[in-house]
């Protein structure tokens, strides 16, 4: 009779929907990303200072393809922060290994796929803040252009930043904590020049410009700022 007591909830009892995934562990994981000061600074607040600091000097110039300078620059550092931002997000898995969190996780009904499903969806909603930040403060400081090239852009900026996010969640699976974003970060800063988003393609030498085009940035920074 003990026996049957025991086991029967055992038995009745169902995983949960979606593998554990829901709107309220997302908005929870949100809200621990963004009480982190460094993520950030590093994510929304840096390249909309840079965006300032480098733009504003331009405005009124042109690239001598005829694009607007200061819509070059507000696309590539729109870019550049949602780079950093899913890379960051993803890579927060590496900080949750070393804690025990992931272990502890194990003995829940999460599948691991929700949880990395979850890890992926908060990376994405950071990306996009980050899109949205820095296209707020080019719009304030002057940047005019159509309504199909500012979605365009923006979309170009934040489902390319997936990519990133996918290379942040494998980076903080295989490396220590501690060195995660040490090694990402020269990694994003060096595909952010070879793709063309610190200094337009045209101006790189040829070599440069074959190799801007197999880098992972090459859409999201150029296609859209071409329009």
């Amino acid at each position: 009779m003990t026996t049957s007591a025991l086991t029967t909830p055992t038995a009745d009892r169902r995983p949960p929907a979606l593998g554990g995934f829901s709107p309220t562990v997302l908005l929870i994981e949100m809200r621990r990303v963004l009480r982190n000061r460094r993520t950030l600074l590093f994510t929304m607040v840096m390249p909309a200072v840079f965006f300032l600091l480098f733009g504003l000097p331009q405005r009124g110039e042109t690239l001598p393809n005829g694009r607007q300078v200061l819509a070059w620059i507000m696309v590539s550092l729109a870019v550049y922060g949602a780079m950093v931002a899913t890379t960051s997000a993803g890579a927060a898995v590496a900080t949750e290994r070393a804690l025990g969190w992931s272990r502890q996780l194990r003995l829940t009904p999460l599948h691991p796929a929700a949880y990395v499903a979850t890890k992926v969806a908060t990376a994405m909603v950071l990306g996009l803040v980050a899109v949205v930040i820095e296209f707020a403060v080019g719009a304030a400081a002057g940047v005019r252009l159509p309504v199909s090239v500012w979605l365009l852009a923006g979309a170009a900026a934040w489902l390319g930043s997936l990519v990133f996010a996918a290379l942040g969640l494998l980076i903080g699976y295989l490396g220590p904590a501690e060195n995660v974003m040490q090694f990402m970060g020269p990694v994003l800063a060096l595909l952010a020049m070879f793709g063309g988003l610190f200094l337009p393609v045209e101006m790189l030498p040829d070599v440069m410009q074959r190799i801007a085009q197999f880098t992972p940035v090459w859409g999201g920074g150029n296609w859209p700022a071409r329009r």
